[in-house]
């Protein structure tokens, strides 16, 4: 998948949810994927936007985790997914993205 239908499914998804209160980027070495959590549904952007929690990754390993291939946690200790911020809003992110 491409970064533009990443977030196209991102946005589909958070449609579907209710606002969590913080804000979220995913950066990767083809671009960000940010989530206002503030907003009800939470919106979804290619904005490169300070957040309370930045997760960094290869492109590759997002696409995995975004297309369930990839555990966040696992990703996580096995380093391939690095978080810089508010660990407690990368919790948060489980429950949402699924």
């Amino acid at each position: 998948m491409t970064l533009q239908e990443i977030t196209a499914k991102m946005k589909e998804g958070a449609a579907k949810k209710s606002s969590f209160g913080n804000t979220v980027k995913f950066a990767t070495d083809q671009g960000v994927v940010f989530i206002d959590g503030n907003a009800n549904p939470p919106a979804v952007s290619n904005d490169d936007t300070a957040a309370d929690c930045t997760l960094k990754m290869a492109f590759s390993d997002f696409d995995d985790m975004i297309n369930g291939k990839l555990d966040g946690m696992t990703a996580f200790m096995t380093g391939k997914l690095k978080i810089e911020g508010d660990m407690g809003v990368a919790m948060k992110l489980q429950s949402i993205l699924r």
